[in-house]
């Protein structure tokens, strides 16, 4: 999907379409509507990061995962809007549904990207006129703008879905990874992250096409046996995963980074009520997702940027967010609290689907839920 959050905003504020809109530092109200409050970048403070941006903001160098503190001197009179999850898997529902409707072979790749195994799937006209179909089905249910990239593999498929963003149909076939693939930085290869990037740069490899010819035995002595294997085939078009259609989650988790650091004494009330909604958001996703787990953990990350995590394990597993509040709590009281806050986070992993917990014997019936 083209610019997804942005593009479902401006859905809602189709004043905005041509302007520099970015979503990030904190969530949509319960009132809703920011069109009478609408704020540009240079009156935001706070360490809220970018979620996403209009094509107009990144074009002046907004992207996701920015500081919007940094984002406000690149594009001081970009409009910030509050993000809003729940409209957004809202849409990412329905685009879905109907890309499911012409090609069901999905592997699901988050809120707003999907892969789809094409293989059995005709179209009188073409690959192409059928990519074309599938994008007016989504914009019919949704609205929105999507960009398909069409190759023999996931991996080639993910590059060429990026190469002619936003609205754009790119089919990129192994005669055509020289001219379209080479010329890319490694980045753009999905499993090279910043930091293998900037050492390939280091290393003097700037390109994809320089990349496939480095010696692989070189790559492996400067990346490990594993991953030196894997840039030598990526780099040249070879990918051999399928596309998987379903996969058991391993764990559902919500988290934030606080606007401002909280102590847990002077500001305890507001702490409370942050620590209450994020483990009635993971009970929402659990009860949408149909799971219930056994294991609740907690993640904080204090003033000096320490990370702590604690786990507890229950005997039965929940997706009631009182004993998710509760247990998540006993947590908390394991960890020292002498420090102000910056991140909170609940997460529960050891899932099962919802209906084999019913199978399981009274016996195993987690203890009465109640708040701590």
């Amino acid at each position: 999907m083209d610019a997804f959050y942005a593009s479902v905003e401006l859905l809602r504020y189709p004043e905005l379409r041509g302007k520099a809109v970015v979503i990030g530092g904190g969530r949509r109200s319960a009132a809703g509507d920011a069109r009478e409050a609408f704020t540009t970048l240079r009156e935001y403070v706070g360490r809220g990061v970018a979620t996403t941006a209009t094509y107009e903001a990144r074009a002046l160098g907004v992207h996701s995962g920015l500081g919007l503190m940094k984002a406000a001197r690149l594009a001081p009179d970009a409009i910030r809007l509050p993000a809003d999850f729940d409209a957004y898997r809202r849409y990412s529902r329905l685009f879905k549904d109907a890309v499911a409707a012409i090609a069901p072979h999905i592997e699901d790749r988050g809120i707003d990207e999907i892969y789809i195994d094409l293989t059995d799937v005709r179209h009188d006209a073409g690959v192409r006129a059928l990519a074309q179909s599938i994008k007016d089905a989504v914009r019919a249910a949704t609205g929105l703008s999507s960009s398909i990239g069409i190759a023999p593999n996931k991996l080639l498929a993910k590059l060429a879905s990026e190469l002619d963003k936003p609205d754009g149909i790119t089919i990129v076939n192994h005669d055509d990874i020289p001219l379209r693939i080479w010329p890319l930085a490694p980045r753009k290869i999905n499993g090279i992250g910043p930091k293998s990037a900037a050492k390939l740069d280091a290393l003097g490899i700037h390109t994809i096409g320089e990349l496939a010819h480095t010696d692989p035995s070189w790559l492996v002595e400067q990346f490990g046996r594993h991953t030196g294997a894997w840039m030598h085939e990526a780099a040249h078009g070879r990918d051999d995963r399928p596309v998987v259609t379903f996969s058991e989650p391993k764990s559902i988790s919500r988290e934030t980074t606080l606007d401002r650091d909280l102590s847990a004494t002077r500001d305890r009330t507001e702490l409370s009520q942050i620590f209450t909604d994020l483990c009635v958001s993971v009970a929402e996703d659990l009860q949408k997702a149909g799971y219930a787990g056994r294991t609740i953990g907690l993640k904080l990350r204090f003033d000096n940027f320490r990370t702590v995590t604690r786990d507890q394990t229950i005997p039965a597993p929940t997706q009631d967010a009182q004993t998710i509040r509760r247990v998540a709590g006993e947590c908390l009281k394991r960890v020292p609290l002498e420090r102000r806050i910056r991140l909170l986070g609940v997460r529960i992993g050891a899932l099962i689907p919802i209906d084999e917990v019913g199978k399981m014997q009274p016996s195993e019936a987690d203890p009465t839920p109640s708040l701590f």
